[in-house]
C-alpha cells in the first residue's frame, strides 16, 4: 500500500525492535522531539462501535458475524499498515473503555502508538501507573495517557466525581506527580490534598520502562499550567486561539525548564476534489474538507504555525483510514519535505 512502512524494523540499543517510521519512528523517547506525528481518533462511541443484538441462546459471537470490537481492530489494523503513527482511544460516558480498547488494539498491532483517555478522578495514581508499566513492558513502551480534567459537571457526578473548580486541576496536578514519583523511584512519599504515597515505588519488572507520552487539553490557565508541568502533548481545538495559545503554553512551559508539543484534533473528509468531499454526509461544521492536496495543504499550514501532533477524526469506517493514509499523509510529507 502507498502509505505502509517502507523499511525493515531496526534493533534499539535496549533490544526492542522499532521501525523507522515515516514521522521518526515509532522508538522516539518523546513526542516532542519528533518532526509530526498523526494520530486517529478510534469509533468507540456510535452506531458503528455498537454491535447489533443477539438472542439469548446465541453465546459465541465469532461464527460468521463481527463482534463488539471487530470494527475498532479493522480501524486500528488500517491506522497501522498505513502509516499513522498511533490511535486514539477517548474518554467519553457512552463510549468502550478506553483502556481495554488501547490494550486490545496494542496486543495485535506491532508498531503503532496507542493513547487512552481516561478521568484522573476515578483511581488512584499508583495503581493507574502500575497497570500503564505493564502495558509498557508488554508493548515496548508504545501506551500514551489523555487525562481528562474537566469534565461537564453532570458527567464528572455520574462517575462519582463531585469536585469543581481548580481543584481538579489541582488533584490532576498531584496524580501526575505521583504516576511519574512512584515510576521513577524505589522509595516515593507524598502528602497532597487528595493523594497521599507512602515509601512507594516499582520495583522488578514495573521499573525501568518509559513514562506513557501524556496528552493533555484545555485553553483555560489551569488547563495550560498543568501542561506546562506534566504534558508532552497539548491538544487543542480548531476553533481555538491557536497562535496565541501555543506561544502562552510555550512560555509556561519555558518556566519549569520544559518544552511541550502543540497538537491539533481536526474532523477530516478528503476524497480526490473537492465536490466528493463536500458530498460526504455528517461532517461537523469546522472538518477540513476538501481534495487531498488542498487538505495536505492546510495541515501544513498549522505545522508552520507550531502544530507537530495531528489526531485526526474522519468518518468512523474503515475505508475512510485507507483513504487517509494512502493519499493524505504521504502528501503532507512531500509538501513538508519540498517546503524544507
Amino acid at each position: 500500500m502507498g502509505g505502509a512502512r517502507a523499511a525493515a524494523p531496526g534493533l534499539r540499543e535496549d533490544g526492542g525492535m522499532t521501525p523507522p517510521g515515516r514521522f521518526g519512528g515509532c522508538g522516539e523517547p518523546s513526542p516532542h522531539k519528533r518532526p509530526f506525528r498523526f494520530l486517529l481518533t478510534l469509533p468507540t462511541t456510535g452506531p458503528d462501535a455498537t454491535p447489533a443484538p443477539l438472542p439469548e441462546f446465541v453465546t459465541d459471537i465469532r461464527q460468521g458475524r463481527y463482534g463488539p470490537f471487530d470494527t475498532i481492530g479493522e480501524v486500528g489494523r488500517a491506522a497501522e499498515v498505513t502509516g499513522f503513527d498511533g490511535v486514539v482511544a477517548p474518554f467519553a460516558p457512552d463510549a468502550e473503555e478506553s483502556l481495554v480498547v488501547v490494550a486490545g488494539l496494542l496486543r495485535h498491532n506491532r508498531w503503532i502508538h496507542g493513547v487512552a483517555g481516561f478521568h484522573p478522578g476515578v483511581g488512584t495514581p499508583v495503581y493507574a501507573a502500575k497497570l500503564s508499566a505493564s502495558l509498557q513492558r508488554f508493548t515496548e513502551d508504545r501506551f500514551g495517557w489523555w487525562p481528562v480534567v474537566d469534565l461537564p459537571p453532570a458527567t464528572a457526578r455520574a462517575h462519582g466525581d463531585f469536585l469543581e473548580g481548580p481543584d481538579r486541576y489541582a488533584r490532576a496536578d498531584e496524580f501526575l506527580s505521583i504516576a511519574k514519583g512512584v515510576w521513577e523511584h524505589e522509595d516515593y512519599t507524598y502528602e497532597g490534598r487528595f493523594f497521599q504515597v507512602l515509601a512507594g515505588g516499582f520495583q522488578g519488572p514495573l521499573a525501568g520502562r518509559r513514562f506513557p507520552a501524556v496528552h493533555l487539553s484545555g485553553v483555560s490557565a489551569d488547563a495550560l499550567d498543568l501542561s506546562a508541568k506534566h504534558a508532552d502533548v497539548h491538544v487543542f481545538d480548531v476553533t481555538d486561539d491557536l497562535d496565541a495559545l501555543i506561544a502562552d503554553l510555550g512560555e509556561r512551559a519555558a518556566g519549569h525548564g520544559r518544552s511541550v508539543a502543540s497538537g491539533l484534533r481536526l474532523s477530516v473528509a478528503a476524497r480526490e476534489d473537492e465536490a466528493e468531499a463536500h458530498a460526504v454526509r455528517n461532517v461537523p461544521e469546522h472538518a477540513l474538507t476538501g481534495s487531498f492536496e488542498q487538505v495536505a495543504a492546510e495541515l501544513r499550514g498549522y505545522a508552520d504555525r507550531g502544530v507537530s501532533t495531528f489526531v485526526l477524526e474522519p468518518p468512523p469506517r474503515v475505508e475512510e483510514i485507507y483513504r487517509l493514509g494512502e493519499q493524505l499523509l504521504p502528501l503532507f510529507v512531500r509538501e513538508h519535505a519540498h517546503v524544507d
